[in-house]
């Protein structure tokens, strides 16, 4: 029995780099493989987004396409989708209207002077809570501080009215004691925007310093340490460390509070309102509650609510893009 044996030479030097050079292609999954491994490996995670997630779908988006109604001459009997087509003509008469640019700005200074009082306030506070060592003392002053957040508004708007009432407000009886007449705070417009911003950081700062203490707790400690032992004062370690650090924090609640600069809450300025201050106090909200439900003229409203949102997500972009450039931190980096 015979046979050949074939001997293959060996391959040579070029052929062994081009061989190690060349790389192998890996076939890599696809993206929906990829997530079903991922939902089947972290099911119980996305089993827990479902209910918000259905919270913003049916409550958020889906009501978005009634908005289809500021177009429209709306009847309630034809129903959004049967009403007339009617254009742009809602936004032209509000546009038109006299009392166009007192809502505006009204609407933008009272948000305006609220973004600009409650954002540094709670950093300030933070950041001496955070210096605090006296437990019982740091724990006390949290108390103090984040507790009005949980009380209503309406609550707080019945407060503020008897503290500044000209007849029972001690306010009054606090200046009196100086020789000075009675003020009726609430009937003067030239006080509404400082009544309702003071009341709002008073109930607020607690609560934002909270998010700004979880800030300053995700800070190293050995970046402390190191500038202890350069010789770093607290003022110095409180301003190259902790501002820093809790930087991105605050780029981004100041983003969201100036991309909600024109949706200034409506519960409070409504109540606090009244004839002799409604200069100063009708905004975009209220005229938005009076034109809707109480003359019943929905399409208007909507009109102006819509033209209320386009203005809040274009600050929104514009002050993202700044904040982007000029920090490197954005609502999407």
């Amino acid at each position: 029995m015979s046979g050949t044996i074939e001997v293959k030479p060996a391959p040579t030097a070029p052929a062994l780099e081009q061989a190690v050079s060349t790389p192998r292609k890996i076939a890599r999954p696809s993206h929906w493989t990829e997530a079903r491994r991922s939902f089947r490996r972290h099911w119980q995670l996305y089993l827990l987004i479902v209910v918000p997630l259905a919270y913003f779908v049916i409550f958020k988006y889906i009501p978005i396409s009634n908005a289809v109604i500021a177009f429209k001459d709306y009847s309630p009997i034809k129903g959004p989708w049967g009403s007339p087509w009617i254009g742009f003509r809602n936004f032209e008469l509000f546009f038109q209207n006299p009392v166009f640019w007192t809502l505006v700005k009204n609407t933008f200074f009272l948000a305006a002077y609220t973004v600009l009082a409650s954002f540094p306030i709670p950093i300030v506070l933070a950041i001496a809570l955070n210096e605090i060592r006296v437990g019982v003392f740091k724990k006390t002053v949290q108390l103090v501080t984040y507790a009005p957040y949980f009380i209503s508004t309406v609550v707080v708007v019945s407060m503020t009215i008897l503290v500044l009432s000209p007849q029972l407000g001690f306010v009054n009886d606090a200046i009196g004691l100086f020789g000075i007449p009675k003020v009726d705070f609430l009937g003067k417009p030239d006080y509404f925007r400082h009544i309702y911003v003071w009341s709002d950081v008073w109930q607020t700062t607690g609560y934002s310093a909270v998010i700004y203490l979880a800030a300053l707790a995700g800070i190293d400690p050995a970046l402390h340490e190191s500038a202890r032992i350069d010789g770093a004062s607290r003022l110095q370690r409180i301003r190259n460390v902790d501002l820093p650090g809790i930087m991105p924090t605050a780029v981004i609640i100041l983003i969201l509070g100036v991309g909600n600069i024109m949706s200034i809450g409506f519960e409070k300025a409504y109540l606090l309102q009244n004839p002799l201050n409604a200069s100063q106090s009708e905004i975009i909200a209220t005229y938005v509650y009076k034109t809707g439900l109480l003359n019943a003229d929905f399409s208007m409203a909507t009109a102006i609510g819509l033209f209320n949102s386009v203005i809040n997500l274009v600050l929104l972009v514009i002050v993202n893009f700044v904040a982007k450039r000029i920090t490197g931190n954005g609502l999407w980096s």
